[in-house]
């Protein structure tokens, strides 16, 4: 997800409030550094029993090390002895660091925490299960998370990750575009995907404005779809649920309404689609709530976006308003020497702490701890979307999010699934398509 991650950089430097998550990133690697320091016995509650150090591994620096230093600052302040060495790391070179050091059995090059991409966190531990710390009884209190973005880092009932950044879906309006075809942002709200086209029709037909716009030959608005259902492209036991399932039938379905009917269009990169969002080419957009971060690049639009939930799948059953993409949680590696430090950290702050979400609040990092959804910095107004408090919104939403299987072959299955799309919307057959894709998945698994 480089990609998104490229455009909410540009913006992350320039507004306040606003909103990112999406997993991925580049950017060059600090210096390593050895993982000394992390003492062997329990951190006394008053810091006082010498120097306690741990190493994170982590991409972003406006983002994710930001939000790093600013949980340093808090635990501080009952530990004075603590420290972070916090390391650069590109998400693509910590899979690869977590896999060779897997691979080998040498644990020892592995940092005490690293962030962890959340549709990449069941394959991990599933693949390489000597590598993570099973958190589960670490006292940190995951009930207080959203259970949708909890469940990406649970594997057999166990807690393997510390939810970090929201990665909610919006649905986000041009609301000078609605007024000319007579609408509201309320005739989008709690609304089904019928409901969806056939105001989008009288958008395209007032304004000569698609309402939404998606990068061809990508699955970001197919897997929010399903999610928002509580469907998976694969079981619990981690076969391919995909040649009967109802609800991907559905998708593929709707999806190709939308495309059929001129309410959607398709771009051909990353960059059109946010360029077609801050120049006005469509009427809106449903994403992760970090797509907000692009969108506010265009500030002579403030005032005329507003936000609200995504629509319904018609048909499906256990259909909701609510789905996510992408995010990322924290993990403490087995290597960590100081376990019990790791931990209380986590738990005191990104598990406990309303100072430090409403400190990193500015850079784009919004919780999925539901307790910051009620501090004042999270109630303040968004003059850009029509005065809105949206980040309290957003916290909201994502309590509403449901779980779904990403298991080991994740990637493998959005991939064929997006062929599928493409295909079906081309003029093969649904069903057709469907098996292909799940015979796909089911030779990369070596099944």
């Amino acid at each position: 997800m480089k990609k998104k991650l490229v455009s909410v950089l540009v913006a992350g430097a320039m507004l306040a409030a606003m909103l990112t998550g999406c997993g991925g990133g580049s950017g060059t690697q600090a210096p390593a550094a050895d993982n000394g320091g992390a003492e062997t016995e329990a951190p006394a509650a008053d810091g006082a029993s010498g120097e306690e150090t741990l190493t994170v591994w982590c991409w972003d620096p406006a983002f994710n090390l930001n939000a790093m230093y600013e949980a340093e600052k808090v635990y501080q302040k009952d530990h004075p002895n603590f420290k972070l060495n916090v390391v650069e790391t590109p998400w693509e070179d910590i899979q690869t660091k977590v896999t060779t050091a897997a691979t080998s059995g040498d644990l020892s090059t592995l940092p005490d925490i690293f962030l962890m991409q959340d549709n990449a966190f069941q394959k991990n531990v599933i693949s390489f299960p000597s590598v993570c710390m099973d958190l589960t009884n670490s006292g940190i209190d995951f009930s207080q998370f959203a259970a949708g973005k909890t469940a990406y880092s649970v594997i057999d009932g166990k807690n393997y990750g510390v939810p970090f950044d929201n990665g909610a879906v919006v649905a986000c309006y041009r609301t000078d575009y609605l007024e000319q075809a007579g609408l509201t942002i309320d005739d989008f709200t709690d609304i089904t995907f019928d409901q969806y086209i056939e105001n989008g029709k009288k958008v395209l037909e007032a304004t000569g404005k698609p309402l939404i716009s998606m990068q061809a030959g990508e699955c970001d608005l197919i897997m929010m779809m399903m999610q928002s259902a509580g469907s998976s492209l694969f079981n619990e036991d981690g076969s391919a649920n995909i040649v009967d399932n109802d609800t991907l039938k559905i998708v593929m379905e709707t999806y190709k309404q939308l495309k059929d009917s001129g309410v959607l269009i398709e771009v051909n990169s990353w960059d059109e689609y946010v360029g077609s969002l801050v120049s006005g080419d469509v009427a809106g957009t449903i994403n992760g709530c970090w797509i907000m971060a692009s969108i506010q690049t265009a500030e002579d639009q403030s005032g005329k976006w507003a936000l609200t939930n995504m629509p319904s799948l018609v048909g499906a059953s256990n259909a909701t308003n609510y789905s996510n993409n992408g995010g990322s949680s924290w993990a403490v590696t087995t290597n960590c020497k100081n376990q019990a430090l790791a931990t209380d950290f986590l738990a005191s702050t990104f598990a406990g702490s309303t100072e430090l979400y409403d400190n990193i609040l500015a850079s784009g990092a919004l919780a999925t701890w539901a307790p910051a959804g009620d501090s004042t910095a999270y109630a303040t107004p968004n003059e850009f979307f029509g005065g809105d408090a949206v980040s309290a919104k957003i916290v909201e939403f994502s309590t509403k999010v449901p779980s779904n299987i990403t298991g080991v072959y994740y990637y493998e299955g959005r991939d064929a699934v997006a062929t599928a799309i493409t295909n079906y919307i081309n003029g093969s057959d649904i069903e057709t398509e469907m098996k292909t894709a799940a015979d796909t998945v089911n030779f990369n698994m070596g099944k």
